[in-house]
């Protein structure tokens, strides 16, 4: 059981960070060959070895070794609820619905936004992928310097490592459904 948790919780560090199990070990000054057998879970780490990973991946030691004492495998949110995450000027609250999910691989948000709210000057880099759909009103994508408009029931999925920013340019509220991979830290 230990084994599989910390080969899962490694694994998945790991993929989040675009890292393969080479980059890791030349990180992390531990052998490509120990990596593997501890994401496949045949063999579990020295407390020595788990802090150079967790250094070399920026995660705490017990990261790896606690299991989430909230969370579960299975989350149901009842309509128009969510856990709120995020809130900004009275111009943009964030839902999660898979707050408390354990190990998620992703993210889904339910995101509100007033009129004229947008996502700032410039546009936004990182890594992973993201997709939305409105589900009320309008909303307006920049995607490397492509302009989307997407009215309710469009959808746009994209690398997230291409700028993007986005704009609610009308008078009246709009609801996006976001799943967002990795999931980020919120």
């Amino acid at each position: 059981m230990v084994k599989k948790l910390i080969g899962r919780k490694l694994k998945s560090s790991r993929l989040k960070r675009d890292k393969t199990i080479q980059e890791l070990a030349e990180m992390s000054r531990v052998s490509s060959n120990m990596i593997s057998r501890i994401e496949r879970g045949l063999t579990i780490p020295s407390v020595e070895i788990l802090m150079k990973l967790a250094e070399a991946l920026g995660l705490s030691l017990s990261y790896f070794v606690e299991e989430a004492e909230k969370g579960g495998t299975v989350i149901f949110t009842p309509s128009g609820q969510g856990e709120p995450i995020f809130f900004f000027e009275d111009k943009h609250q964030i839902n999660s619905l898979t707050q408390g999910l354990r190990d998620p691989g992703f993210s889904v948000f339910v995101d509100t936004l007033e009129p004229f709210c947008d996502s700032g000057q410039g546009g936004m880099v990182h890594t992973g992928e993201e997709f939305a759909m409105v589900l009320e009103g309008a909303l307006e994508f920049v995607i490397d310097g492509e302009m989307y408009q997407l009215d309710k029931g469009d959808s746009i999925g994209f690398k997230a490592s291409l700028p993007h920013s986005w704009k609610n340019n009308h008078d009246r509220q709009a609801k996006i459904l976001w799943i967002v991979s990795p999931p980020p830290n919120v």
